[in-house]
């Protein structure tokens, strides 16, 4: 007999993760999942280019929670109830097998994010979760014991427990309807963006990546090193998605205009490279410099820096003047790019802020202030850096809101 109902507002990730795992646990309760749009899964949908970088395989829980720069301590206790094994774990018991890359980040073996979305849809299928598309909340309202979530049609539901999943807002006005609630709502920022750079002539060399590359924000501590893309617009890939996490609010105080400061041999300074420089002088010193490049950077990149070093293409090894030399050690280790504005990642928008940490307890996903309220995923104020993170908390978080309130 159902007598208890769970209503689960968004139907990302975290969302159907938590109705899925709830109808399942719950044989008397009644799962309604309501989300604001048309579409459903829309990021896991474009994740990892279409593949879905489903979680993240890290060793243990405290490499992982290293990962976020916003939630850290939270997370690790969340973790400690659902953690990567177990994702892989609920995955394989539906058919659906996820492999490791090297660089850690997991997907369905398929290479296909339809793969989860399908899996996600026969779950909701078998376990009689009603899915309302279409369906914008505008306040959840305490009503004794139970919830009333009225819609933006004018239309209301009664829930004994309401699970909010809605993803992050860009703008702090969109959470008015939990502010309502009682909830302190951390201002949202973006997170995960590219580095805007017009008119610096590197971006006709879209397209071009370097597998390690280091950057810097000059005037702070932010430093990533990992992949770099040089983009028609600037920069992006995995070391620049990283340093944009680390500094999302940093870097939206100075209103995203600074400068970076790109090493794109990490392995040197400007010391060591001038030493390195001096004795290829010796050992390629007939060689032309545009035709032989000893570092393994792209050709064309190589050939970049050595016009932008002024250096001619017949000039050899041997023969480099001492002033294009310094220029040369200069930009490989340390070119100083000015970055005016950013770019959202692809679709897979990312943002730090949400409701406050404190107000949740990270064994529940239950909030502190209103018994029955649940948080799952982005709507909270945890992000993760790129490769997987984000929606391994979406599925910690989901899983635990759908225990409503039972601890381990």
């Amino acid at each position: 007999m159902i007598n208890k109902r769970l209503v689960v507002i968004g139907g990302g990730a975290a969302g159907f993760f938590c109705a899925v795992n709830a109808a399942r646990l719950h044989i008397d309760l009644e799962v309604i999942l309501i989300e604001k749009s048309s579409k459903l899964l829309s990021k896991v949908k474009v994740s990892g280019g279409g593949r879905c970088n489903v979680t993240h395989n890290a060793p243990d829980i405290l490499y992982m929670s290293k990962r976020y720069p916003r939630g850290q301590h939270f997370v690790k206790k969340a973790f400690n109830r659902f953690f990567v094994p177990d994702t892989i774990l609920w995955f394989k018991e539906r058919g659906v097998s996820l492999k490791a890359e090297a660089d850690g980040r997991m997907f369905p073996v398929t290479d296909s994010s339809q793969t989860i979305i399908d899996c996600m849809l026969r779950e909701a299928d078998k376990y009689g979760v009603k899915i309302r598309m279409n369906a914008a909340v505008t306040a959840i309202i305490k009503d004794g014991d139970d919830w009333n979530v009225q819609l933006q049609d004018g239309s209301s539901l009664k829930a004994t427990y309401v699970c909010v999943a809605a993803g992050g807002y860009a703008q702090v006005d969109k959470f008015t309807w939990l502010k309502a609630a009682g909830h302190q709502i951390i201002d949202p920022m973006p997170s995960l963006f590219t580095f805007n750079m017009p008119g610096n002539p590197i971006t006709a060399l879209m397209g071009i990546s370097v597998e390690e590359a280091m950057v810097k924000v000059a005037g702070t501590k932010l430093l990533e090193k990992g992949p770099l893309l040089i983009t028609h617009w600037g920069m992006s890939g995995p070391c620049i998605l990283r340093l944009s996490a680390w500094g999302a609010r940093e870097l939206a105080a100075i209103q995203y205009q600074f400068v970076a400061i790109i090493n794109w041999l990490p392995a040197f300074n400007e010391n060591t490279l001038r030493d390195e420089i001096q004795g290829l002088r010796f050992s390629l010193g007939g060689q032309k410099m545009h035709n032989k490049n000893p570092f393994g950077l792209p050709q064309r990149l190589w050939q970049f820096l050595l016009q932008q070093s002024g250096i001619a293409e017949e000039i050899r090894w041997a023969d480099m003047p001492s002033k294009e030399q310094h220029k040369l050690t200069k930009l490989l280790t340390a070119m100083e790019c000015p970055v005016k504005g950013k770019t959202t990642f692809k679709e897979e928008f990312v943002t730090c802020g949400g409701v406050q940490l404190s107000e949740i307890d990270p064994s529940t996903m239950e909030s502190r202030l209103a018994p029955g309220l649940f948080f799952a995923g982005e709507i909270m104020d945890v992000d993760g850096i790129t490769g997987g993170f984000n929606f391994q908390h979406a599925w910690t978080s989901g899983w635990i809101a759908a225990q409503l309130g039972q601890k381990a």
